[in-house]
């Protein structure tokens, strides 16, 4: 169990820097959003996932209910990042942010 928890925390942790690279390399406020979005909701459901099975090391009825409570969690970050995400970006749109184009200067 703790082997697979810590695959489960090491995975999220490389979407976690894989989503920094795409904030730091991609040209505009949309390519992003969506890095960060897609990346770092994945991440952070994948360390909740590894943090409850950590949690399952000694198996009884407490753990077992904390576990479900921290897997709830996971589900909620995964709703709320592409919520969140949306709504960012229909304001940026709202408000006249313009998307990236190549060859496209300012």
């Amino acid at each position: 169990m703790t082997t697979a928890a810590i695959v489960f925390i090491l995975a999220g942790i490389f979407f976690f820097f894989v989503g920094v690279v795409g904030i730091l390399r991609f040209p505009d406020f949309y390519t992003r959003l969506h890095a960060a979005g897609k990346a770092d909701s994945l991440a952070a459901v994948l360390v909740v996932i590894g943090v409850a099975l950590y949690n399952l090391q000694e198996i009884n009825p407490g753990n077992i209910l904390v576990s479900i409570k921290i897997i709830l969690i996971a589900v909620f970050i995964y709703m709320a990042s592409a919520t969140a995400t949306h709504a960012l970006t229909k304001g940026a749109l709202v408000v006249g942010v313009e998307p990236w184009e190549k060859g496209k200067k300012k």
